[in-house]
């Protein structure tokens, strides 16, 4: 008389669910106990972003060969509870580390680098709010850093009496704090440290362009002004020194630089009304003549680059399409005909 089948089977299934769970038992052994490497020396950088999961940092540690196994070190954290206190920010890892010194240490806010990216065009008021946005610092604080700051004689590109006693700027360092992903002390945070680490690599980029500060056709602060309104006028990269060569054209020629993110750079909602337009407003480049007082954001080295180097061209207009591109003309009447097809 033959055995049941249907317990054959379920001996089969059984026995094959406790040989993949031996497997999958081992492999979480090996992937929380045995480091990848435990001679290693070697120094990785993790950047663990704000809200990013368990699951998504496992995938990146493995990515970056520092641990075995994002399963073994996902359920780790899961069964030991400790998906709940990791911190964001950079941390310094070694594949010489097991699964549960890396998660005690991406735990520890002490251990931690809060990162900030200023991107191209930002202005020192949207920094502030960031920095209060990733809870480093209290709404406010980088803007009154900033108005506070006083070691101007330590960076030759800053000129003090112009900045602050000539044109009285309401935030005198807007244009000089460069662009850039910056990693930040959390727990020992303050705004100047931000405030030096920008200056310092505003300092570098021009360094490497040495022609910028020998040159003496264009003060630095114009430059950095004119460079800040590229930055905010035009998308295209390659577009930015024809735009210049209309800009200083304009200027040069008596005309107004008519640029709208001028104005936009007084305003809170991003919108310009007919108010704003009939203003005295000296950042209004509509009505008043000139450049603006100061920059309107902080500027690339490219846009630096674009507003020293010029394009020179028959064009007076110009503006940035729905898709992007940036589109010339020679007359109003050019202009008007782009605005309609364009926009």
């Amino acid at each position: 008389m033959s055995k049941n089948p249907s317990k054959k089977i379920a001996v089969f299934i059984i026995s094959g669910l406790l040989i993949i769970s031996a497997i999958l038992y081992t492999k979480y052994q090996s992937g929380i106990k045995t480091p990848v490497n435990k001679e290693s020396n070697e120094k990785i950088s993790l950047i663990i972003k704000k809200g990013q999961s368990v699951k998504e940092i496992g995938e990146n540690l493995e990515t970056k060969e520092i641990i075995k196994s994002n399963f073994a070190f996902y359920w780790y954290a899961r069964l030991h509870d400790l998906d709940k206190n990791i911190v964001s920010g950079r941390f310094v890892l070694s594949p010489s580390m097991t699964v549960a010194e890396i998660l005690a240490k991406i735990s520890d806010p002490k251990e931690s680098e809060a990162v900030i990216t200023i991107q191209e065009g930002l202005k020192i008021r949207d920094i502030d709010a960031r920095l209060a946005e990733m809870e480093i610092a209290k709404p406010g604080d980088f803007i009154a850093a900033v108005k506070n700051f006083n070691d101007y004689e330590r960076y030759s590109f800053l000129d003090k009496k112009l900045l602050k006693e000539t044109l009285k700027l309401d935030l005198p360092l807007e244009g000089y704090l460069y662009p850039d992903t910056y990693f930040l002390d959390p727990t020992e945070f303050t705004a100047n440290d931000l405030i030096y680490k920008a200056l310092n690599n505003f300092k570098k980029k021009i360094d490497e362009h040495p022609e910028i500060m020998t040159q003496s056709k264009i003060k630095m602060h114009d430059l950095v002004t004119m460079a800040s309104i590229i930055e905010r006028e035009v998308i295209s990269a390659s577009d930015r020194k024809m735009v210049a060569g209309i800009l200083w054209k304009r200027l040069n020629s008596g005309w107004k630089l008519d640029a709208d993110a001028t104005l936009l750079y007084t305003k809170t909602d991003n919108k310009i009304t007919s108010a704003d337009l009939a203003s005295d407003n000296p950042y209004n480049t509509r009505k008043v003549g000139g450049l603006p007082p100061g920059p309107i954001c902080n500027p690339s080295i490219d846009a630096i680059l674009a507003a020293l180097n010029p394009t020179e061209s028959n064009y007076w207009f110009y503006l940035t399409a729905t898709d992007g591109t940036t589109k010339f003309a020679t007359s109003n009447d050019e202009h008007n005909a782009n605005k309609a097809k364009y926009l």
